[in-house]
């Protein structure tokens, strides 16, 4: 008897012998991606257009006088601002348990939507309920979202093939990237137009409504699920990613997940790459405002640049990413941990260098900020896809688990930020704040580089030792019976 044995194939090996492409340039696949990237920008464009607006709500003489103004006080707006990721870190883990039994697809959809519907609610909470009415939008608009990191990386497991991972992972997070520009953008003209601040969150709030009715309508669930996806595709994509039909559930193994050094190394640089990239995020309009002195209209511009910046370094980073993993220059794990490096330690350069600069060097100050921002984004061919190189079958669980713990630093920077800058026109105040959020960079990013890994991971395949010991149970009773046979049949030769 012959058993053909599974062989374990790396991700950077399939990248190098790709499957034959697709003849279509443009095909279903790049549909997903771009309404799975419209989804986020509208995430972040909700998320990103308190941070302007609020400043805005407590201050008229800055915004539009006209409209109604809020007396809050610094703390007030640092618990408005982190009170989105009370929420948030709520549900990851919950939404890939759910998404696993009623579609990835349904969930990011209607969490959306959600998201849309109390974003227009926020005029009227703040009216009638004040601050802590604000904040339970928030809070729930929060748990709502927490699923979507989840969700869509376990649908772009299913759809992105692995010799285009990096650059269609990269344009769908980069959608977010888009999504800070365009909210600062707008929040800053539309809070001193004629429409007033209440515009921002019914603007953003229909954005969001639309963004998840596309997602309900045109994304699906995998290629399998897609009803006029061509043939050649669906087999791009499939045999890219070594899928096979089956309806059997995979048990998440959660016991190997928790005891992964390379999950907890994977853990730990998302929670420093959580803590700056929301640090910046939402205290950068402060910063803005206060240490350089901005009004509201140039604060959501110079704010804006940066990630701007990131968008267009996206792209090229990304492609050279796969190209070089394809052609065999580095490995995969190479570039992932090269990446990250770039996106970690020369922000945190960057940083320490912001700590030094002065009311009176607000230029520099814009530039050093392009460019700790702007080459962050090395990240998203690094640790942000890192999820699916260790498990395919479990990306949307690992991203559940590491987000979770990484988004308790997205709601520790804003409170902590508030203590360490009791005065936002305190630019020594600031440089403290500068250094902390250098040194973790600095700490993360050398963790993954020592303990991090980009092979596919033992436990991926749950049911595989099951699936061994069964054929060699099989075999083994095959050839008992073989023998058995042999026997009988020797006794009855005269």
């Amino acid at each position: 008897m012959e058993y053909v044995r599974n062989k374990r194939v790396s991700i950077s090996e399939m990248m190098r012998v790709p499957p034959i492409k697709p003849k279509a340039l443009i095909g279903c696949r790049h549909v997903q991606v771009l309404c799975l990237a419209f989804g986020f920008f509208c995430c972040y464009a909700v998320r990103v257009t308190m941070s302007v607006t609020l400043e805005a709500m407590t201050n008229s003489t800055k915004a539009n006088p006209e409209f109604e103004e809020f007396h809050w006080d610094q703390t007030t707006k640092n618990t408005i601002l982190s009170s989105f990721f009370w929420g948030y870190i709520c549900t990851q883990v919950l939404g890939n348990i759910i998404a696993q039994y009623w579609g990835a697809q349904r969930v990011l959809s209607c969490s959306i939507i959600i998201n849309g519907l109390l974003t227009l609610s926020v005029h009227a909470a703040a009216h009638y309920g004040g601050w802590e009415a604000v904040c339970g939008t928030r809070i729930v608009a929060g748990f709502f979202q927490g699923t979507v990191m989840p969700t869509m990386h376990m649908l772009l497991s299913k759809w992105s093939p692995s010799e285009e991972r990096g650059r269609l992972a990269a344009f769908v997070y980069t959608g977010g990237l888009i999504g800070n520009v365009v909210s600062l953008l707008s929040s800053g003209f539309l809070s001193a137009s004629v429409l007033g601040w209440p515009s921002c969150f019914y603007f953003w709030g229909t954005a969001s409504l639309t963004a998840g009715i596309f997602i309900f309508i045109f994304v699906k669930e995998s290629p399998a699920d897609h009803p006029n996806i061509p043939f050649d595709e669906r087999q791009f994509i499939e045999v890219s990613l070594g899928v096979t039909e089956t309806d059997e559930k995979l048990p998440t193994p959660w016991i190997a997940i928790l005891t992964s050094v390379p999950v907890w190394a994977l853990l730990i640089t998302q929670a420093v790459q959580n803590w700056g990239f929301w640090m910046l995020l939402t205290k950068m309009p402060s910063y803005m405002n206060s240490a350089l002195g901005y009004d509201i209209q140039q604060n959501g511009l110079m704010t804006a640049l940066p990630y701007l910046t990131a968008w267009i370094l996206s792209s090229p980073i990304s492609y050279i990413s796969d190209i070089c993993i394809r052609k065999n220059i580095i490995s995969l794990e190479a570039s992932r941990k090269i990446c990250n490096t770039i996106g970690q330690w020369i922000p945190a350069v960057a940083l320490i260098a912001l700590g030094y600069i002065n009311k009176e060097q607000s230029e520099i100050a814009e530039a050093i900020l392009i460019v700790t921002v702007g080459i962050n984004v090395a990240i998203y061919c690094g640790h942000n896809i890192n999820h699916m190189d260790l498990s395919p079958n479990f990306a949307g669980a690992l991203m559940a688990f590491t987000n979770t713990a990484a988004n308790i630093c997205a709601i520790l920077a804003p409170i902590i930020s508030g203590i360490i800058v009791p005065d936002p026109s305190n630019i020594l105040q600031w440089r403290s704040m500068f250094f902390l959020t250098a040194g973790l960079y600095i700490i993360g990013n050398l963790i993954f580089i020592l303990f991090g890994k980009g092979s596919v991971q033992k436990w991926n395949d749950p049911v595989i030792k099951k699936k061994q010991s069964t054929v060699y149970q099989i075999e083994v009773v095959m050839e008992a019976n073989d023998s058995e046979i042999q026997k009988a049949n020797n006794e009855k030769i005269p």
